[in-house]
């Protein structure tokens, strides 16, 4: 059976909050941040946000215990885990940047669901501090896409991803976002795939504002129950009836269940609620 593939933004999708306007906001960084937005990019903005936060003294540890106080929804853990277990293949693509968000995955237990992310690469140095780069190098080259910040195209990013040989077989693709970034990426899915966009934020704005741009399924949701249900009904994934109240644990099986054989996945999930 051709694999899923599920793509998920970061900030605001994945997470309930922007993690560069957390850590600013949580370490003193977000006058400054407020006041570098007014002049350059968002990603530029970051980048001199964590630069300044380190020239005041803030430490790596400081940077790594505020993001993990980021609100994770036990719903999202949940639908992460449950189609990570089912087997599809499951990758971020986000503007954020990969200490952000390996720094959240660990913490949370799912950094070994996820196959690929694509985000500003970023290291700490010897001196421990967070040093972020641009995926896309601009002022050497650009990307050239009209919809995209200059730093990263997500939909070049899709293009290289349904363009890799190993992904030629995908049966299709669910993107899951909610920014204007996640505009770019949603038009190049096709009419085997399902675009998920946040309800009343940017991306679902955009989407109604021009409905005939977009070829794959249109599915919003609005909170992470919401796409915690949504995201599993996409996948034919149901919870079983015999689930217990006391346990936490669940099995899920496929909602048509019409293939060969029985197909059961179990494991620790987080209860379903409406």
């Amino acid at each position: 059976m051709a694999q899923t593939m599920i793509v998920f933004d970061f900030d605001d999708t994945m997470i309930d909050c922007d993690s560069d306007i957390w850590v600013a906001d949580d370490l003193g960084g977000a006058a400054l941040f407020d006041d570098l937005l007014k002049s350059m990019p968002w990603n530029a903005a970051a980048i001199g946000m964590m630069e300044e936060l380190h020239a005041q003294g803030r430490s790596i540890d400081e940077v790594e215990r505020s993001l993990k106080k980021i609100p994770l929804s036990p719903h999202t853990i949940s639908a992460i885990k449950s189609a990570h277990a089912f087997g599809c293949d499951l990758r971020i693509l986000s503007d954020a940047n990969t200490f952000f968000i390996e720094t959240v995955l660990k913490h949370h237990g799912l950094m070994d669901c996820f196959t690929e992310i694509y985000t500003n690469p970023s290291c700490v140095d010897g001196e421990k501090k967070l040093n972020i780069s641009p995926y896309n190098a601009f002022t050497i080259s650009s990307h050239g896409c009209k919809f995209c910040p200059p730093n990263l195209c997500k939909g070049n990013v899709i293009e290289k991803i349904r363009d890799s040989p190993s992904n030629k077989e995908r049966a299709r693709l669910i993107y899951v976002g909610d920014g204007k970034g996640d505009y770019c990426p949603s038009l190049k899915l096709r009419t085997e795939d399902i675009v998920m966009p946040r309800k009343d934020y940017p991306l679902w704005r955009l989407i109604h504002d021009n409905i005939h741009a977009m070829k794959a399924e249109i599915h919003g949701w609005g909170n992470h129950s919401e796409l915690e249900k949504l995201l599993l009904q996409q996948l034919h994934i149901k919870p079983d009836s015999n689930l217990v109240d006391f346990d936490e644990t669940s099995k899920l099986i496929p909602a048509n269940n019409n293939t060969t054989g029985t197909m059961s996945f179990q494991f620790l999930v987080s209860r379903f609620y409406d």
